[in-house]
């Protein structure tokens, strides 16, 4: 289940950004302080571009779904989307494979759901092929790829994208 992120929110989200795994599948890998972290969250509030929602697997907060890219008009508005999860607490409760894949289909049944989106877009580190694999086995596919620099070192960055009607 994904639900609206409240101010509540912003400690734990911090936290889970900031894990090392998920640090390391982001194109910003360093720590995020406080300050940093309500800036952000200040931007997106003030951004109908944007949408911050929390994923609930099992009734407990477990992850973060973000878009951005919103209010396209027409038969096909686009958005792109980016995720993490709580790593500590779902291996903790071996639940981490069941809530990633949860996560990405609740994900993708509300971008064509309540935000009526005719695509959705995201980017993926190429070294990171567990997402990779995830995104395909649930119907996306790449749409391009790129050069970014990350710490000082040139990283892949793969485009994905699904249809609604794919």
């Amino acid at each position: 289940m994904l639900r609206d992120t409240s101010d509540a929110d912003l400690a734990v989200l911090r936290r889970w950004r900031n894990h090392p795994e998920v640090r390391k599948a982001s194109f910003t890998t360093h720590e995020i302080g406080e300050a940093e972290h309500r800036r952000w969250w200040s931007a997106v509030r003030a951004d109908p571009s944007r949408h911050v929602l929390v994923y609930e697997h099992q009734e407990i907060p477990s992850g973060v779904v973000t878009y951005s890219g919103l209010g396209g008009s027409g038969a096909g508005p686009e958005a792109w989307w980016g995720f993490y999860l709580d790593f500590d607490g779902l291996a903790e409760r071996d639940e981490l494979l069941p809530a990633w894949l949860g996560l990405e289909k609740a994900a993708i049944a509300y971008a064509f759901g309540p935000l009526g989106l005719g695509v959705l877009r995201g980017e993926v580190l190429e070294a990171n092929q567990a997402v990779l694999q995830l995104h395909r086995r649930c119907g996306f596919v790449e749409s391009g790829r790129y050069v970014r620099k990350i710490d000082g070192h040139d990283q892949v960055v793969v485009r994905v994208e699904l249809g609604r009607d794919a």
